[in-house]
C-alpha cells in the first residue's frame, strides 16, 4: 500500500502537471526511444562562426544513418583505433564480476568489482606507453564496457556502448588499446547502464607518469611513496578513501613534498583541503602554470573530476589533507598523528578562473570555425511512456538534442549556461577544453584545462578547444542519473559513422 508521503508526492505531481497543462505554460513532448542511432539525433546549437546545423529528427535505426547524414566518403568508429601493429607496452586483465563487494572498515554491498575488488587495480602507465587492456566481463548481466574518462582515447577504445561498441555481454571480452599521450590522473569505468554500474564500484584508477620526472616533486630517498592515489567513492552511503571506510597516513620525510591524485568518483562535488599551505598543481591531467600557495580556501572537485595537490610534510608532525569531506590523509610523521587535527572546511572556494599564472594557448580561441549554444534547462514531458520533469538541451528533449557536427582542426567555441537549479558536472569525451570566461569574466590564470566542468545554476562558461580527434563523442553531465533523464549530447566529425544502436539486441544502454 502507498505510504502517505507517496500519495501526497502524487497529488502534488498530479496539481503541478494539471496546472501547467491546463495554462499553457508548458509544452509536454512524448517520445518513444526504441531502438535507435545516435546517427539521427536532434540539431545543433549554432551561433556563429562556420558552425552549422547537425543531424535532425527523433533518432532513427543505424541501417541508413550514413546515407542518411548526406555523407558520400565516411569512416566507421571502429575504424579510429591505434595502430594494431604496434606491441603494448602495457598490457592488462580486467575481469568484471557483479555480486558482494567487501568494503573495508564498513559494511558489504551489492554491486560490481574489477579482478574482486573495488576500486578495481590501479593501472600505472608512462606517457607514450601504448596501453592494452582486456576486459572480461564474468558476470555482470546487463553487460559491461569501461570508459577511460579524462583520456583522449582514439574513438573506438572510448567505451561507450551504443556508440563505439555494444556492451560486453557475460563470458565476452573487448580489447582496449591506446596510446598515453598525456601524463596525469584519470580513470577507468562503465559506461553501460552507467548510473548503477558506476555507483556500484565497476570503476578504477589510472595514472600516466610523465615521461620525464615532475621536478616539483622530489624523487624519494628512502622508498616512501611520494605520489599517491585518493580515489574518493560513496558505497551505499559510506564515504571511502581507496575503498576502504578509513582515513590514510603516508609517511614522508620532513621536508618532502607529497602528489595526492584526488579522484572523485561520485555523483556530486568534493572538497579538498588543509590545515597547512598546499598547491594545485594539476588539473584533470593538465599541469597548472605556476601555481601559487593556497591557504585556507577549499578546491572543489565534479563528480567525474580530479586534481592532483602538492603537500609538504613539516619539519616536525605531521599534516592532514582532507578528502571529499569525510576522510583525510595524514602526511609526515605516522607517529605523530596528534600534531595533525582535523580542520573545519573553509568557506571560502579556490577560484581556478584566476590560479597560478598565464600561458599562452596552443591555438587561437578567438576565431573559432565553429561557434555553439548548450543551454541546460528542464520542462515535463514523456519518454518511453515515464513521465517526468525531463532535462532539456536547447530547449529540445532527448533525444531531439544538439549533435554538435564538427569537422577536423576546427576551433571549436562553446557556450555553456545553466538555466536550471542543479549543479551539472558537465564532461566532454575524447578532449579538452580551456575555459575562457565564466559570467563574462575572463580568465586570468594558468589556462583551465578540464575535461569535467561544474556548471552552477545561473552560471554561463565561455569555452574553447580544438577538434583533434575524430569521432563521435558524448558531451553529458556526469550526475549520472541526470544523463538517464536527457542530459546528454553529443559531438560529431563529419565523415564519421557508427553501425552500434542503443536498445536493440545486444541491449546497449550507455547511461
Amino acid at each position: 500500500m502507498p505510504s502517505r508521503r507517496d500519495l501526497l508526492r502524487c497529488a502534488v505531481v498530479g496539481v503541478a502537471v494539471a496546472t501547467a497543462l491546463g495554462a499553457g505554460a508548458l509544452a509536454w513532448s512524448s517520445t518513444l526511444l526504441g531502438e535507435y542511432s545516435v546517427m539521427g539525433m536532434g540539431s545543433g546549437g549554432t551561433t556563429g562562426g562556420a558552425g552549422h546545423a547537425g543531424h535532425g529528427g527523433q533518432g532513427a535505426a543505424a541501417g541508413g544513418a550514413a546515407e542518411a547524414s548526406g555523407l558520400l566518403d565516411t569512416v566507421s568508429v571502429t575504424d579510429l583505433a591505434a595502430d594494431p601493429d604496434r606491441p603494448a607496452d602495457v598490457r592488462v586483465e580486467l575481469v568484471a564480476r557483479q555480486g558482494t563487494v567487501d568494503v573495508p572498515g564498513g559494511r558489504s554491498i551489492e554491486g560490481y568489482t574489477v579482478n574482486g575488488t573495488s576500486p578495481g587495480p590501479e593501472i600505472r602507465a608512462r606517457q607514450g606507453d601504448l596501453v592494452e587492456v582486456v576486459l572480461v566481463n564474468e558476470s555482470v548481466a546487463d553487460g559491461a564496457t569501461l570508459h577511460w574518462h579524462g583520456i583522449d582515447v582514439p574513438n573506438a577504445a572510448d567505451g561507450v556502448a551504443g556508440i563505439t561498441q555494444d556492451a560486453v555481454p557475460v563470458g565476452g571480452r573487448h580489447v582496449y588499446r591506446f596510446v598515453a599521450a598525456d601524463a596525469g590522473t584519470y580513470w577507468y569505468h562503465s559506461h553501460q547502464v552507467s548510473h548503477v554500474q558506476v555507483e556500484r564500484g565497476l570503476l578504477g584508477a589510472i595514472v600516466i607518469e610523465p615521461a620525464e620526472p615532475d621536478g616539483r616533486i622530489a624523487a624519494p630517498t628512502d622508498g616512501s611513496p611520494l605520489d599517491v592515489t585518493a580515489l574518493l567513492h560513496i558505497y551505499g552511503g559510506q564515504h571511502t578513501l581507496n575503498g576502504r571506510v578509513a582515513d590514510e597516513r603516508v609517511s614522508a620525510p620532513p621536508g618532502s613534498t607529497v602528489r595526492v591524485r584526488v579522484v572523485n568518483t561520485d555523483q556530486g562535488t568534493a572538497a579538498v583541503w588543509a590545515g597547512a599551505p598546499f598547491r594545485v598543481v594539476a588539473v584533470d591531467g593538465h599541469d597548472v602554470h605556476e601555481p601559487g600557495e593556497i591557504e585556507g580556501q577549499r578546491v572543489l572537485v565534479p563528480a567525474g573530476g580530479r586534481v592532483d595537490v602538492a603537500v609538504r610534510a613539516p619539519d616536525r608532525g605531521a599534516v592532514r589533507l582532507h578528502v571529499g569531506g569525510a576522510r583525510s590523509i595524514v602526511i609526515g610523521d605516522a607517529s605523530a598523528e596528534a600534531s595533525a587535527p582535523p580542520v573545519r572546511q573553509p568557506s571560502t572556494t579556490l577560484d581556478l578562473l584566476a590560479y597560478g599564472t598565464p600561458e599562452p594557448l596552443t591555438f587561437d580561441a578567438a576565431s573559432p570555425d565553429r561557434s555553439f549554444d548548450y543551454v541546460i534547462s528542464r520542462r515535463f514531458g514523456i519518454i518511453d511512456g515515464r513521465p517526468g520533469n525531463f532535462w532539456t538541451i536547447n530547449g529540445r528533449m532527448f533525444p531531439d538534442v544538439p549533435m554538435f557536427e564538427v569537422a577536423e582542426s576546427d576551433v571549436v567555441a562553446m557556450h555553456v549556461r545553466n538555466d536550471s537549479g542543479d549543479v551539472h558536472p558537465m564532461h566532454l569525451h575524447g578532449h579538452h577544453v580551456v575555459v575562457l570566461a565564466r559570467d563574462g569574466v575572463a580568465a586570468s590564470g594558468s589556462p583551465w584545462v578540464v575535461d569535467t566542468l561544474d556548471v552552477h545554476p545561473g552560471e554561463t562558461y565561455d569555452l574553447a578547444f580544438v577538434a583533434d580527434n575524430p569521432g563521435i563523442w558524448s558531451d553529458h553531465c556526469h550526475t549520472l542519473p541526470h544523463a538517464v533523464d536527457g542530459l546528454v549530447a553529443h559531438v560529431m566529425y563529419e565523415g564519421v559513422t557508427t553501425l552500434f544502436t542503443i536498445n536493440g539486441e545486444a541491449g546497449n544502454r550507455p547511461e
